[in-house]
């Protein structure tokens, strides 16, 4: 088909970007040291480190890696929520030339064994709160090193000491481990002022991460990303936002994982392009420190997933905040629920646009314009370089309006899975598109229309009902605060929905809630039972785990 959605898009964006613009991740960095060296860069509990900071401090790492042993190609697990010391490691072992893996530090120990072991990783930077997983299953890896760090240590003192006695001993969140081999981060730093750094030849063939997926829902599989996968979708991002944000002087808000692909291409890497003020947020739950946090900064920017801002917004301490900076407010992650978008904008007046992607597009596809006045239900238009067609089951390309498998091409779509060939010949075709396993749509306009995963589809009679649907119309009442749906099994219809709810208040009913599904949704979509619940299941990001629920 025609790309029929680049005469959606707004003034001044390209239907292409150039990803020659850039060598590798570590040029566009290095290029950022240079121009906004005496900007803020992140900051975290009070403390701000500029870009020249974090040139430096990031460039020790890199040279103390180098001095002990590593080679480009080698394996780093990073395993740290968003503190000061995630973008200098970062970007330390991307300078030396590793490969990056990502580590979810909320990781039990069986996952945490199965992706070291998995990446072969040679070392690792865990922060103290995880590392009596790792205690309990070192004998079982092959690490050369383990670099630890705790959550105050590059606030100086006496912050540091105050932060991380309170951390260890009064909110006793550092569970007690023994691993006497590892070397403190901020040692390992000091050390580094003193070794030479040698720069390492990179370019877009070289591997940049291990973006591991699947790992909270089943065996984790390792997305190997490029660095010239990273660099084309830093790039089309920054097309796409165009001019919205203005050199040196944004500020965003942080709170999703920087571990995280959304995070860490959207705001560690394409804000750190522009040389924005990254605000990190530690524990975005603790929703009393996070929103003090935003009252301290005339913020522009907030990324985020559904059920991070339908949290804020139930928080009157958030209303309360000035938005009179704000520019852009991006969802991504899950579905945006209309219900939250609406309220969003009627509390900050401003339109929360929603984008969508996966880790293994590094993460961008799909993302709304950036003018969008109000929420429109789509997650978007193609955005440049890249090309989405809705296919059926034997990989034909539907007409619009015909809902199908979403297929992705473009520069930003991974090498493939961590020596997988097979699971990775499964999802990229011959063709180069990628097969994301979502259901959607495409409008005649080019946008994109999301209906649900392929795995979450329930067949009802031999009709597909969609749990985004069903929860979209749940979302909108009065007394839900949060909600899921999924399919369980049925004698008569093969299988029916089931609707898990988190209540707002007291006194709702099941049987209240059926009716209500009644009054909005065709009769086989509606639930024929109802479980309440304190909290769904979710991965770090926010995202609802149905598997969980199942």
């Amino acid at each position: 088909m025609e790309h029929v959605w680049l005469k959606q898009y707004d003034e001044g964006i390209p239907a292409e970007i150039d990803p020659g613009e850039f060598r590798s991740i570590v040029d566009m960095l290095e290029t950022s040291f240079e121009r906004f060296a005496v900007r803020p860069a992140f900051t975290s509990f009070g403390k701000v480190l500029t870009f020249a900071e974090i040139d430096r401090l990031s460039r020790q790492f890199a040279a103390y890696l180098q001095q002990h042993g590593y080679r480009k190609g080698d394996r780093l697990a990073l395993m740290m929520p968003n503190v000061l010391q995630y973008p200098i490691a970062l970007f330390g072992a991307l300078r030396a030339g590793l490969i990056v893996v990502n580590v979810n530090p909320l990781y039990t120990k069986r996952e945490l064994l199965n992706q070291l072991q998995d990446a072969e990783a040679k070392g690792i930077v865990i922060f103290a709160n995880a590392a009596h997983n790792l205690a309990a299953v070192v004998d079982q890896l092959a690490l050369q090193d383990i670099f630890i760090t705790e959550i105050g240590d590059l606030l100086g003192f006496p912050k540091r000491l105050l932060v991380n006695l309170v951390v260890k001993y009064v909110k006793r969140l550092v569970p007690d481990f023994h691993l006497p081999t590892a070397v403190p981060f901020d040692e390992v730093l000091r050390r580094g002022d003193v070794d030479r750094f040698e720069p390492v030849p990179l370019s877009h063939e070289d591997t940049a991460f291990l973006q591991y997926t699947g790992g909270t829902t089943g065996v984790a599989k390792g997305a190997e990303l490029t660095h010239g996968n990273m660099v084309a979708n830093m790039l089309q991002a920054r097309a796409w936002i165009g001019n919205l944000v203005e050199e040196g002087q944004d500020i965003i808000i942080t709170a999703l994982p920087l571990y995280h692909i959304f995070s860490l291409t959207a705001n560690c890497f394409v804000f750190s392009n522009v040389g924005a003020l990254n605000v990190l947020i530690v524990n975005p739950r603790d929703m009393r420190a996070f929103i003090h946090e935003m009252r301290r900064w005339p913020f522009t920017v907030i990324t985020g997933v559904n059920t991070l801002f339908n949290s804020l917004l139930r928080q009157p301490a958030f209303r309360r905040l000035d938005f009179s900076n704000m520019k852009i407010s991006l969802g991504g992650g899950m579905a945006v629920q209309k219900s939250v978008a609406e309220q969003w904008r009627e509390v900050t007046g401003h339109p929360l646009v929603e984008a969508y992607g996966l880790t293994e597009t590094s993460p961008a596809a799909v993302i709304n314009p950036m003018t969008l006045k109000e929420f429109n239900g789509y997650i978007g238009l193609p955005i440049p370089s890249t090309v989405v067609e809705i296919r059926d089951e034997e990989g034909r390309e539907l007409p619009f309006g015909e809902v199908g498998e979403v297929c992705i091409y473009g520069p930003q779509v991974m090498r493939g899975y961590w020596r997988a060939p097979e699971e990775t010949a499964e999802v990229i075709g011959e063709d180069g598109f990628f097969r994301s396993g979502d259901l959607g749509f495409m409008t005649p306009e080019g946008y994109v229309k999301l209906v649900d995963r392929k795995k979450d589809m329930i067949l009802v009679s031999g009709f597909n009902v969609y749990p985004n649907e069903i929860e979209e119309v749940v979302a909108k009442h009065p007394q839900v605060h949060e909600c899921a749906v999924i399919g369980i099994p049925d004698e008569r219809s093969g299988e029916v929905p089931k609707l898990f709810v988190v209540p707002q208040g007291e006194g709702l009913t099941a049987k209240e809630l059926i009716a209500y599904c009644r009054e909005n949704l065709t009769g086989y979509k509606v639930p024929r039972s109802v479980e309440f619940c304190d909290e769904l299941p979710k991965n770090p990001v926010g995202k609802v785990l149905r598997k969980e629920l199942r």
